[in-house]
């Protein structure tokens, strides 16, 4: 399950950029990165909602992967057959339809993957990681075929995500049932609603830690969204034109998905031995790396070693953030708002966060990128956005340092 909800993602994420610049829409790249954020500012919490009350979360999560895939794939046949003439409305509309789908089978995949594990009788913090690690591996696939199949650059990497949600459309309804919560005979519209998770922010700590997640969010989609076009801007220097990065930027960036991999295995032994705090402070630290080392770099030697330290800071960054925070919530949640819970996380982080964010650094890319007309100039100006994205990360760190207190020992996310 974790393989193909991943691949789904990972067929397009890293990529999509770089197919849309090729268009001529790369001062609208930002708005397809940020609209996965505006969609799960709602739809993961509805969906999760559904999945606690009434349906079955494995059968919410069949669903709403059967709507992604076909829209998906409505994409890329409208891709195909525009070709150069394909329009912004057109393909944002139909994508749009599709992430807004897409996104909340993230938050739901975790939900399906805690009940299996919890009834087997399993650990979650202990035995959920080593299994996130084949999404990751999912994700890597799907990028290195897009990639090496001469994809990337293309509509084509639409029918292949599609696709792959079709078939885990059919496979989710194969996963150990979820239990529902019905409502109850005089329940008040807050609990008859699914709503109930929102009054995490009544704590204090959780309150902090939403907040904090939603700042940390911002980062998120960045190097989603910018990385690809960026590496594949040097090869218009005739310096860098036709080195690996230039050409295969996919292929590159999967070493930030490898390290994933390596990075998902470190987590049970991080959170209780560092506890949430310090593992989200280690994230934090690790985005400035990621940025800062985009900035540096270039695909000539050594410089290409700084974008190979970028991939490989990612893996921390990402998931010491991303898993880490989603076991908290759950750790912290009652069994009943579950998947809810998840949705809040993801409307904090992928929503409001990932919204923000690549708004804002679509708006910087423009500034100091697009603004230019010639290549040397882009390049110089690539290097000064990567800058600003990795002061903000700063900021952020420091911040959370001041702020975030360490919370009291809950269960065994204990210190």
């Amino acid at each position: 399950m974790n393989f193909l909800e991943f691949a789904v993602w990972g067929a397009y994420l890293t990529s999509m950029g770089g197919y849309l610049a090729e268009v001529g829409m790369g001062s609208h790249i930002g708005w397809f990165y940020a609209v996965q954020g505006i969609v799960s500012l709602f739809m993961p919490a509805l969906l999760g909602i559904v999945a606690d009350r009434w349906i079955p979360a494995q059968k919410v999560l069949s669903l709403a992967h059967l709507l992604a895939g076909v829209f998906m794939l409505s994409a890329g046949f409208y891709a195909m057959t525009a070709g150069d003439a394909v329009q912004f409305a057109p393909l944002f509309t139909l994508y749009t339809i599709s992430v807004a789908f897409f996104m909340p089978t993230i938050g739901l995949a975790n939900s399906v993957a805690f009940n299996a594990l919890t009834k087997a009788g399993m650990d979650t913090v202990k035995d959920f990681p080593p299994i996130r690690v084949f999404g990751t591996i999912g994700f890597i696939c799907a990028m290195l075929t897009v990639d090496f199949t001469g994809l990337q650059h293309t509509f084509g990497q639409f029918f292949v995500s599609g696709g792959v949600s079709l078939v885990l459309a059919l496979y989710a309804l194969t996963m150990p049932n979820c239990p529902v919560n019905k409502t109850a005979e005089g329940a008040s519209l807050v609990d008859a609603l699914g709503l109930r998770a929102f009054a995490l922010f009544k704590q204090k700590k959780m309150a902090i830690f939403f907040i904090f997640s939603m700042l940390l969010g911002v980062s998120l989609q960045i190097t989603n969204g910018f990385a690809n076009p960026f590496l594949s801007a040097f090869g218009e220097i005739e310096k860098y034109a036709g080195t690996f990065a230039a050409e295969h930027a996919n292929a590159l960036i999967s070493l930030s998905q490898i390290s994933e991999t390596c990075c998902i295995l470190l987590i049970p032994f991080c959170m209780k031995r560092f506890g949430i705090k310090n593992v989200m402070l280690i994230a934090m630290f690790a985005w400035v790396f990621r940025f800062g080392f985009f900035g540096l770099g270039n695909p000539g030697m050594p410089g290409v070693i700084l974008f190979v330290l970028s991939c490989i800071v990612y893996g921390v960054a990402f998931d010491f953030f991303n898993i880490s925070g989603a076991l908290y919530v759950d750790q912290q949640t009652d069994e009943s708002i579950r998947s809810s819970a998840q949705g809040l996380f993801m409307i904090m982080t992928n929503g409001i966060g990932a919204t923000i964010g690549t708004l804002s650094a679509q708006a910087i890319v423009n500034h100091f990128v697009y603004s230019q007309s010639e290549p040397a100039a882009q390049m110089a100006g690539w290097s000064t956005s990567w800058y600003v994205f990795a002061t903000y990360a700063l900021v952020v760190a420091v911040s959370f340092m001041i702020i975030f207190k360490n919370p009291e020992k809950v269960g065994k996310l204990a210190k």
